[in-house]
């Protein structure tokens, strides 16, 4: 009886529990532990043969509507077995769910914007060949150049290509700026001739390939640019300005104006470049540098027959900033010639000859005034040329030449090695003027070799004499070739400076020192 009565008391304590535990469920308290006397004796009674008690609840916040899960068994490891969960009333079904509003009527799909025009991408290659240009050394492709250029003029670091084993014929053709894109590369692989016949240069050009007022440009290759100087040099005057095809006759047609032109020319240009090319028989000058800036001239081979009238190598003026440098010049006239408003021009490492050597000026010409400084020619091999170093300038000029070094030069065959000639001319006489471009500050180191005429030739102004001219390992030695007179004595005539070793032969004629009463350039003069 007292085993029913346990049960009893089990039965009332059990249910007295659910019954807190549910009106704290219904009113909405925070779910914690209870702490009064029946939760203590059920945990105690907990622990019999059925496992641990219930397990603590959490102090989460929890929905009321829904219990919190049980937690795993403790105490002695076996799973606890939890009472029966309270009965909760009945909820109210679900509010249905509100449908989405109606989407709006789909829009006919719509082209894409069309994109912006896209710009020339650099370095885009435009072929002559591909303008229409023939190459067969007789079609004239004047026409096909001009358009290959006004293509590649608008991208930068564009190329013109000029492919190798094709001849293009072309005319005069100026490749003009200065709207053109910057680093135009000129790929000159195969060969370019001059037209020739009388029709096509009118009454005469001063120049037939022109590069004008670009930034960057280069011409560069292994290909030839051939002047077809000889249509020239053999020039009969037509005095035929006609330009009907009808009024030529066949011996016209081969005769050329008077006015030669220059092969290639660069005028008002800067960092231009020339590498790998040929320039052969030029009608007169072959490649020409007028107002630029940052020239680089290299790998260059230039060639015309030693009889050919006026045709200099290279020839730069009002130019800064030039280097020319391991160039074969071999041609008519000066292998460079150096002009007035030239400043910072460095040549070495060429071979000159047949010519007429290296030359500064003529300067003054028409009583103009000139100015040349910083000029420096070393590591030069000079062979049959008709002088080595020269500086010439015109009677009634004025100006200045300063600042100019010549060393290192081999000299073998040459004339007259080294020369100054303040008396130009060009014809049997000139008139004799007074005033002169000065010459100042010309250093001459280690120029040796053989001469056929004359080892040095000072020839200065009495009104503006040659000062601070020095000498340094000079020898130079007569070689006999039977249609030069050897005058084996050097020549000088107000020339002042200083010797610094002995030369060879004795070059006594230098005045020692500073000119007397040397005058004071005047403004006219002044550069």
């Amino acid at each position: 009886m007292s085993r029913d009565l346990a049960v009893l008391l089990l039965v009332v304590l059990l249910a007295l529990s659910s019954g807190v535990g549910f009106c704290d469920a219904r009113s909405g308290k925070h779910w914690r532990q209870n702490r009064g006397p029946s939760t203590t004796m059920f945990r105690r009674k907990g622990k019999g043969k059925n496992g641990g008690g219930s397990p603590p609840h959490s102090h989460r916040h929890q929905s009321p509507a829904m219990p919190a899960p049980p937690s795993p068994g403790g105490g002695n490891g076996h799973a606890s077995q939890s009472p029966p969960p309270p009965l909760l009333p009945p909820q109210a079904p679900p509010a249905p769910r509100s449908s989405p509003p109606p989407l709006p009527p789909s829009l006919p799909p719509q082209a894409p914007p069309s994109p912006p025009p896209e710009e020339p991408s650099q370095g885009m290659v435009f072929s002559v060949v591909a303008f229409g240009a023939r190459g067969d050394g007789v079609t004239d492709d004047t026409q096909a150049f001009e358009a290959a250029w006004t293509a590649a003029c608008k991208v930068e670091a564009s190329t013109v290509l000029l492919p190798p084993e094709l001849e293009f014929v072309v005319g005069p053709i100026s490749f003009s700026g200065p709207n053109c894109k910057p680093n135009i590369i000129f790929q000159l692989d195969g060969t370019i001739s001059a037209k020739t016949g009388a029709r096509a240069w009118g009454s005469g050009l001063l120049q037939w390939l022109e590069f004008t007022k670009l930034n960057g440009i280069s011409i560069q290759g292994s290909g030839v640019i051939n002047g077809q100087g000889k249509e020239w040099w053999t020039y009969s005057d037509s005095n035929d300005d006609d330009d009907d095809t009808d009024s030529y006759t066949d011996q016209e047609l081969e005769k050329m104006p008077q006015i030669k032109p220059t092969a290639l020319r660069f005028y008002g240009s800067s960092n231009v470049r020339v590498t790998g090319i040929s320039i052969i028989n030029s009608p007169q000058c072959h490649l020409k540098f007028d107002s630029c800036q940052g020239v680089m001239v290299h790998n260059l081979t230039i060639s015309s027959p030693e009889n050919s009238p006026n045709t200099d190598g290279i020839h730069l003026q009002n130019s800064k900033d030039v280097s020319i440098h391991h160039t074969d010049l071999a041609c008519g006239d000066d292998c460079i010639s150096i002009q007035t408003g030239c400043s910072d021009v460095n040549i070495h490492n060429v071979n000159c000859g047949p010519g007429h050597g290296i030359s500064i000026g003529g300067l003054g010409r028409y009583n103009t005034k000139a100015c040349v400084s910083n000029i420096t020619v070393r590591d030069v091999n000079m062979f049959k040329t008709m002088t080595g170093v020269r500086i010439k300038t015109w009677q009634g000029g004025s100006g200045l030449v300063q600042g100019i070094r010549f060393s290192n030069i081999h000299m073998s065959e040459v004339q007259t090695p080294i020369m100054i000639d303040q008396f130009y001319c060009d014809k049997t006489s000139c008139t004799n003027q007074s005033s002169a471009v000065a010459v100042s500050g010309v250093q001459y180191e280690n120029i040796r070799g053989t001469f056929t005429f004359k080892p040095a030739h000072f020839a200065c102004s009495d009104s503006s004499p040659c000062s601070e001219i020095t000498l340094t390992g000079i020898q130079l030695r007569p070689l006999t070739v039977p249609q030069y007179h050897i005058c084996s004595s050097p020549f000088c005539w107000q020339a002042f400076g200083e010797l610094y070793t002995p030369t060879i032969p004795p070059i006594s004629c230098l005045q020692l020192g500073k000119p007397a009463g040397n005058r004071v350039l005047s403004d006219h003069d002044q550069c």
